[in-house]
């Protein structure tokens, strides 16, 4: 016995750590299920103006910051004023990231692209997103979401997580602490990375982190080809069997650090060992498209064949929720485009505008869009000016900082005071 040790009684002894810490997640649970609902909790308390019925969510995350103005957000004034300077009153001294800070002038660029109005909402959808507006009926479309960084790193950070700085819970990862998973033989909450976008900004897997909650509740990344996750497998010559016979033993010894220590990580981990031994048989499963029609996979677009591309991810995603998880992240690189705007953004809603609108087109069609909740968006919009010089084929636009876009404010030339369209 070691005499430095904690005894067993003293680790057992309530203290004002242990209930600041169960009281914060418990807090958490209670908050996740009132936003989003769950069919077998108990009855939210009644006053909400409409009842949750969102059960899961499919996040489309376009990384780098796609810009508005040539895909949701018209603008003809912007388009009118094409290459005259932006004007000091709407800049009025406000901060501006290094890339474009230092121009004499920043010449203001209009769209390249025409809007049209699709479905009886009348919402207007770029040339570039027309799979994305024959659904117009289907979305709703938010122009006044704004964050506060200028930079990527904090922006994005922020949209998965709700602070800008590293360390918080995702909200994936809070939404599986909240819900739970509706399938015991996979993650509540799981990734994929587009394989076939142009890799500009990085990311980093705490984006889909647990933070301080067990980390069980992180996300699980699926990866494109034969072993969608890493280390699934049995190596070779261990069998099922006695990989179950080594978890048993493990579960044992945990069991026993768990008593000395009472760290609810021993648990966290013995969990994601027991997950990844289910997962053997239901991964496999899920990742075969070989099921799927030729008119499911003619709906995706011929990309869905490659492994990894956003097409084969919005499938993947609606298999996946089809199995009942709770919180699918699609993640797309490639946005970031200060140069040669006209053929990068082209190139990018070619990668995901019919992959998106197939996606909700299949959930619609199966019955799961009535109680799944879609997402798509990047961290930040793009600046009504364009980064360097306008040429008549080439233009770029820097980060959109906070409140920098006072012509987001007209339509039409009308003004509209409070209207920001950020991204």
């Amino acid at each position: 016995m070691h005499p430095d040790k904690p005894s067993y009684d003293g680790l057992l002894r309530p203290t004002r750590r242990h209930f600041l810490g169960a009281s914060a997640l418990g807090l958490g649970a209670l908050a996740m299920r009132g936003i989003i609902g769950e069919a077998q909790a108990a009855p939210f308390p009644k006053g909400t103006h409409f009842p949750a019925k969102a059960k899961r969510v499919i996040y489309l995350f376009q990384a780098g910051g796609p810009s508005h103005l040539e895909t949701l957000d018209p603008k003809p004034l912007l388009r009118e004023k094409n290459t005259q300077p932006l004007p000091d009153s709407v800049r009025q001294g406000q901060r501006l990231t290094g890339m474009s800070g230092y121009q004499a002038t920043l010449p203001l660029a209009g769209s390249f692209t025409d809007f049209k109005k699709y479905g009886q909402s009348g919402i207007e959808y770029s040339d570039l997103l027309s799979h994305t507006g024959e659904l117009a009926d289907d979305i709703c479309v938010i122009r006044s979401l704004h964050t506060e960084a200028i930079n990527h790193d904090p922006a994005i950070t922020f949209f998965c997580s709700g602070n800008q700085v590293a360390g918080r819970p995702s909200m994936g990862a809070w939404a599986s602490y909240g819900l739970g998973s509706m399938n015991e033989n996979l993650p509540a909450f799981i990734v994929m990375v587009s394989q076939d976008a142009s890799k500009d900004q990085p990311l980093y897997s705490r984006l889909w982190g647990a933070g301080f909650l067990p980390s069980e509740h992180q996300g699980v990344q699926f990866k494109a080809g034969k072993e969608p996750v890493l280390y699934l497998t049995n190596p070779e010559g261990v069998s099922p069997h006695a990989r179950r016979g080594m978890l048993d033993a493990l579960g044992k010894l945990n069991a026993d650090q768990r008593a000395a220590e009472l760290d609810p990580e021993v648990d966290a981990r013995l969990a994601q060992a027991e997950m990844a031994y289910r997962m053997q048989t239901s991964v496999p499963d899920v990742a075969d498209f070989s099921k799927e029609s030729p008119a499911t996979l003619a709906l995706y677009g011929e990309s869905v064949k490659t492994p990894g591309s956003f097409a084969a991810n919005c499938l993947q995603a609606r298999r996946l929720i089809e199995k009942g998880v709770r919180f699918v992240q699609l993640f797309h690189q490639g946005w970031d485009q200060h140069g040669g705007l006209p053929n990068g953004i082209k190139r990018q809603c070619k990668q995901t505008d019919q992959a998106s609108a197939a996606l909700i087109k299949d959930l619609k069609q199966r019955g799961l869009l009535e109680d799944t909740l879609v997402i798509w968006g990047g961290e930040f919009g793009r600046t009504a000016y364009s980064q360097g010089k306008i040429t008549k084929d080439n233009y770029g636009r820097d980060h959109h900082p906070p409140l920098l876009q006072r012509l987001a404010g007209r339509r039409r030339g009308q003004r509209r005071p409070g209207l920001r369209s950020d991204g």
